[in-house]
C-alpha cells in the first residue's frame, strides 16, 4: 500500500478579533521547548502562518487521526501565547504582512516584488509514495486533468482583503501568479522531467528546485509525487478525503502506465482553463470533464473521478468512507460555501474567522 503524508498551512489569529498575528516564531519556540527534536511544525513565508507535516501513513484512519492531533497541538501551542489557529486558505481581513526571517524569503521578496504579498495563502500538499522517478513522472503525466476536481473539493478561500472575490478558491488564483506555478505539458520520461526542472532553475527566475511550484511534481526531499493544488481544508475529514483520492489517482495512474494505457494529451491552455473554472465555481456549477475538457455538472465529474479511482480506493479499504464523505461534502458544501453561509448569518468577516477557528479543530 502506498504511503501518504500531508502538509497543512494554518493561519495564526487572535481568538477574539480574528486578526492574524505574526507570532509563528514564538509558537515554534514553544514547540521546541516541549520537544527539542520536533520536526512536525515549521515556519512559513509569513509570520502569521504555521505549517505542520504528518508522518507517512498507509492507513487513512491513522492519517486522519494524526491530522487532528497536529491541528489540536498547533492550537495548544498557539493558545499558550494568546493565539489561535484557523484552517483558512486566505485571510478574509486586510492585514499588514510580516515576512519571516530567512535568506530564502528575503530573496523571494527582492525577486518578486509586491507580488510576494499574494503568497499569504495556506495550502494543503499531499505526498504519495512512488517506486521510482520513472513511475513518478508517468503518474504526473496522467493525473493532471483530474487535479481541478481536487481543487473544487478542497476550495476554502472565497474572501480576500475584506471582500468576496467571487471565487471559491481565490488562493489558487493568487498562487498562479508565481512564474513556475500551474499545470504542465506531458513529460514522457524522468530524464525529460529533470531536464525541464534544471532548465527552469538555470533561467535564474527561481532560486532552486524547491521553487518549481507545479500543480504536481516529484518531491525534492522524499520518494513521492507531491500534489499541491488543494486549499487547506476547513475540516480535517475533507483533508483525509483529498489525501485518499490523491493516493488513488497515483495508484490508478501507475497501473495505467504499466498496462501501456496512454495519458490524455490536453494542452496546457486547456488545463489552465480547467484549473480556473474549478477555482471560480467549485462544486456549485459545472467542472470541465477531464476526458473531454467540456463542461459537465460538478456532481457528474466527481462521480467520474470516483469511478476512475474506484478499484484503487476499494483495494485500500476506503470505499465506504469516501462515498460517505463525498455525500456529506455535496450536502454541506466545501469550506468556501461554509464561509459564505457564516457571513450571511453573522454579517461579520471577523465572526467568520472565529467560528472557523472552532471548526478547524472539530
Amino acid at each position: 500500500m502506498r504511503t501518504v503524508g500531508v502538509e497543512e498551512e494554518l493561519l495564526l489569529v487572535d481568538p477574539d478579533s480574528g486578526e492574524p498575528k505574526a507570532v509563528s516564531a514564538a509558537v515554534l519556540a514553544r514547540a521546541a521547548q516541549d520537544d527539542p527534536g520536533q520536526d512536525v511544525f515549521q515556519k512559513e513565508l509569513f509570520g502569521q502562518m504555521l505549517e505542520f507535516a504528518t508522518h507517512p501513513q498507509g492507513d487513512m484512519a491513522e492519517l486522519g487521526a494524526e491530522i487532528v492531533r497536529c491541528r489540536k497541538e498547533a492550537a495548544r501551542l498557539a493558545g499558550e501565547i494568546g493565539c489561535a489557529v484557523a484552517a483558512l486558505a486566505t485571510c478574509p481581513l486586510p492585514v499588514p504582512l510580516s515576512l519571516s526571517a530567512h535568506e530564502r524569503y528575503a530573496w523571494m521578496a527582492e525577486q518578486f516584488g509586491i507580488a510576494i504579498q499574494d503568497q499569504f495563502v495556506c495550502g494543503c500538499h499531499v505526498h504519495v509514495s512512488v517506486e521510482s522517478d520513472e513511475e513518478g513522472v508517468a503518474v504526473l503525466d496522467r493525473i493532471g486533468p483530474w487535479l481541478p476536481v481536487l481543487r473544487a473539493l478542497s476550495a476554502n478561500s472565497p474572501f480576500w482583503q475584506g471582500q468576496d472575490t467571487g471565487y471559491v478558491s481565490f488562493r489558487s488564483r493568487l498562487w498562479a501568479r508565481c512564474p513556475s506555478a500551474g499545470p504542465t505539458e506531458l513529460f514522457g520520461s524522468a530524464e525529460r522531467y529533470h531536464r525541464r526542472v534544471t532548465d527552469m532553475v538555470a533561467s535564474g527566475v527561481i532560486l532552486d528546485k524547491g521553487m518549481v511550484y507545479l500543480d504536481a511534481r516529484l518531491s525534492t526531499k522524499y520518494p513521492t509525487v507531491e500534489i499541491r493544488v488543494a486549499d487547506v481544508c476547513l475540516r480535517a475529514e475533507t483533508t483525509v478525503l483529498i489525501a485518499t483520492l490523491a493516493r488513488a489517482l497515483v495508484e490508478t495512474a501507475a497501473r495505467d502506465w504499466r498496462a501501456g494505457r496512454p495519458p490524455f494529451d490536453h494542452s496546457v491552455s486547456l488545463l489552465r482553463l480547467a484549473a480556473w473554472h474549478a477555482a471560480r465555481f467549485g462544486l456549485d456549477q459545472d467542472l470541465l470533464d477531464p476526458a473531454t475538457m467540456r463542461p459537465r455538472p460538478a456532481a457528474q465529474v466527481l462521480r467520474s473521478l470516483l469511478e476512475h479511482t474506484g478499484e484503487a480506493v476499494a483495494l485500500s479499504g476506503d470505499a465506504a468512507v469516501v462515498e460517505e464523505t463525498v455525500a456529506e461534502l455535496l450536502r454541506r458544501g466545501n469550506g468556501a460555501r461554509e464561509q459564505r453561509l457564516l457571513l450571511e448569518r453573522t454579517g461579520s468577516l471577523r465572526d467568520v474567522i472565529t467560528e472557523c477557528v472552532r471548526r478547524t479543530q472539530d
